[in-house]
């Protein structure tokens, strides 16, 4: 049974960190690029950032740049997000996603808006609250 699970979220503190894990089972995820969107009270889910299966490129979206890391470790079937100095815009339900898109796709093309009809597997979500 293919599932993507997420886990990691909580509330915390403006200026705090968290990590998220995307735990992926039923697929082989070497194959896939993973993403990782959000979706905030009232707006549409966005890109937070995208990591290739190809070469490990990644992508992050301007609000995140600088704050948030991407990385995945194959062996474990875990692609994590590493999220510093959180702001209050940050809160939402995060999601992972997992696709095996073709080798001339970029991770930043991964993460626009688009593309969220292609990636064929979704976790549940995990929800991350930052306020003071």
């Amino acid at each position: 049974q293919v599932q993507l699970v997420e886990s990691g979220g909580g509330e915390v503190q403006p200026g705090k960190s968290l990590t998220l894990i995307c735990k992926s089972s039923g697929f082989t995820q070497d194959y896939y690029a993973i993403g990782w969107f959000r979706q905030a009270p009232g707006k549409e889910r966005e890109g937070v950032s995208c990591i290739s299966s190809r070469d490990g490129s990644t992508y992050y979206s301007d609000s995140v740049r600088g704050r948030f890391t991407i990385s995945r470790d194959n062996t474990k079937s875990m692609v994590y997000l590493r999220m510093n100095d959180l702001k209050p815009e940050d809160t939402g339900n995060y999601y992972c996603a997992a696709d095996r898109f073709g080798p001339l796709i970029t991770a930043q093309s991964m993460c626009a808006p688009g593309a969220q009809a292609e990636y064929d597997y979704w976790g549940q979500g995990t929800q991350v609250t930052v306020s003071p």
